[in-house]
C-alpha cells in the first residue's frame, strides 16, 4: 500500500491536530491504472480533495464532508470510464492514520526523510527528520521527490533561498543542510507554519525564517527560488517571483502535471525566465529554470 498527500491551491493537507476529529467522505475509484490514478489525483486535488491512498488498482480520495460535491466528482471520474463509490468516514483521528502509514523516503543516496520514531537512515548525504502532522511535503509525493532530486544538482553554499509553499518545511531544511546562508520559508496556512517550526527545530536549523503569507514579499533578492504548489498559484505569483530574482537566479517549480507544461513554459518565457530542463515522474513534472 502506498499512501501520499498532495496540495490544492495553497491548502495544507488535512488541517487537523492530534486530537481533532472530523467527518470525511471517502471516494473509492476501482479499476485504475497508474496513469489514471495520477490524472485523478491532479484533478481531484484541484477540486478540494486532500489526501489519496493507492491500493493495487484502487484509488481512495478523501475530502471534508462539507466540501464534497457529487456533481464535480462525476465530472472528473466519469470521462475515464471508471466507477466509484462514496462513503462517510466518521470521527477518525487523521493524524494517527497518517502516522501509521508514514514510511521513510530515500531520494537516491542524496537525501533521506524519516519520522522521529524511525531508526536513522544510513548512507545518505542529508537526513531530514520530520513530525508527520500531515502538512504537505514529506517526500512521498512525486513533486516533492523531484524537487529534492533537482536540488542535488545545485550549489547552495552561502546562497539565499526562498521556499514558497513550504508545507512541512522539508525543502527549506534541506537547503540549510546544503549550506544556504538564509532561507525564507513561506506558507499561507498556520498549521503548516507550526509544523515547519517544529521540523526545523528537530533538524537543528537556525537559518530558516518561517513566514505566514500568501505571496513572496519584495525587499529581498534570492539566489534560489523553490515553489512546489500548483499551476495557478505559481502563475498568479510569477510577478512576485520576478521581483525577488536577479540574473542567474535558479527557479525550481513543481506541483503541476505534464499537460500544464506548455502553458507554464510560455508564461516563464514571457517573463524573462529561461527553461533549463523538465523532468517527469508519473503525470507530474518539475521545471528547472533560470532568470535571464
Amino acid at each position: 500500500m502506498h499512501v501520499f498527500f498532495t496540495k490544492a491551491k495553497y491548502i495544507s493537507v488535512l488541517k487537523s491536530v492530534y486530537l481533532s476529529y472530523m467527518n470525511y467522505i471517502k471516494v473509492e475509484v476501482t479499476g485504475t491504472n497508474t496513469e489514471q490514478s495520477e490524472l485523478l489525483i491532479a484533478l481531484l486535488s484541484d477540486a478540494g480533495f486532500e489526501s489519496f491512498e493507492e491500493i493495487d488498482t484502487t484509488l481512495n480520495a478523501f475530502i471534508k464532508e462539507a466540501e464534497f460535491d457529487q456533481k464535480i466528482a462525476d465530472e472528473i471520474i466519469s470521462p475515464l470510464d471508471l466507477s466509484y463509490t462514496s462513503s462517510i468516514i466518521e470521527q477518525e483521528n487523521w493524524n494517527a492514520r497518517w502516522e501509521s502509514s508514514f514510511e521513510p523516503i530515500l531520494v537516491n543516496d542524496f537525501a533521506g526523510i524519516r519520522a522521529y520514531f524511525h531508526p536513522p537512515i544510513q548512507q545518505v548525504q542529508h537526513e531530514i527528520i520530520i513530525t508527520p502532522k500531515m502538512s504537505f511535503g514529506t517526500g512521498h509525493h512525486a513533486t516533492t521527490y523531484m524537487m529534492i532530486e533537482q536540488m542535488e544538482g545545485l550549489d547552495l553554499t552561502n546562497k539565499t533561498v526562498v521556499d514558497f509553499g513550504t508545507g512541512t518545511g522539508v525543502l527549506a531544511i534541506l537547503a540549510e543542510k546544503m549550506g544556504a546562508i538564509a532561507i525564507d520559508a513561506i506558507d499561507y496556512d498556520e498549521w503548516s507554519i507550526e509544523n515547519a517550526v517544529e521540523n526545523a527545530a528537530a533538524n537543528s536549523c537556525n537559518r530558516i525564517r518561517l513566514i505566514k503569507a500568501e505571496t513572496i514579499a519584495a525587499g529581498r533578492v534570492y539566489d534560489i527560488i523553490l515553489a512546489n504548489i500548483n499551476l495557478n498559484v505559481i502563475l498568479d505569483n510569477l510577478e512576485a517571483i520576478k521581483t525577488v530574482s536577479k540574473k542567474g537566479t535558479y527557479i525550481l517549480l513543481s506541483g503541476f502535471i505534464k499537460g500544464d507544461e506548455s502553458k507554464m513554459v510560455k508564461e516563464l518565457t514571457e517573463n524573462g525566465i529561461r527553461l533549463r530542463k523538465t523532468i517527469q515522474k508519473g503525470e507530474w513534472i518539475c521545471i528547472v529554470a533560470i532568470m535571464n
